[in-house]
């Protein structure tokens, strides 16, 4: 019997169990986080940076990118490059000369997230202090592993 007129009270497949199970965690992530996709798109490892000193410093060739963004590698920086552009973030633009000459710069969309990396630095700002001294009176209150403070070993 094809799959369409299989009974309701049959066994699912394996497959039909994967693939629920895959839209039921998809559905399930987009109700706990909806931002998660956004998040994961603007705030990836050297994304935020990239886009950062776009903002900031204007359309810029490979190596002046490179150089003002400082510890990232050439081909991360490839990599994100092209994945900026791909999600509509990024401009690329190449003129045919000798040598070629390539700039890279934020796109509209790109520049939609100013207000929010600008909340985000205020935020920074205020609060990484706050954050701060969290951190030490929380390491001051948790109680060390035996042996943990301790410079020799127990012999």
């Amino acid at each position: 019997m094809p799959p369409s007129e299989a009974s309701p009270t049959a066994a699912p497949t394996a497959a039909q169990t994967a693939a629920v199970a895959a839209q039921a965690a998809q559905v399930g992530s987009q109700q706990a986080c909806p931002i998660a996709p956004v998040l994961d798109i603007v705030f990836s490892r050297w994304t935020t940076p990239i886009l950062w000193t776009l903002h900031s410093f204007g359309r810029q060739r490979f190596v002046v990118l490179h150089r003002n963004i400082g510890t990232i590698t050439a081909k991360v920086l490839t990599q994100r490059l092209r994945q900026l552009e791909r999600d509509g973030l990024v401009v690329r633009t190449y003129y045919p000369e000798v040598p070629p000459r390539v700039e890279y710069e934020i796109s509209e969309l790109g520049l939609s997230l100013a207000p929010l990396f600008a909340h985000l630095a205020d935020w920074s700002t205020a609060n990484l202090p706050r954050v701060e001294q969290a951190r030490h009176q929380f390491d001051a209150t948790e109680p060390q592993p035996t042996g943990a403070t301790s410079p020799n070993p127990i012999r």
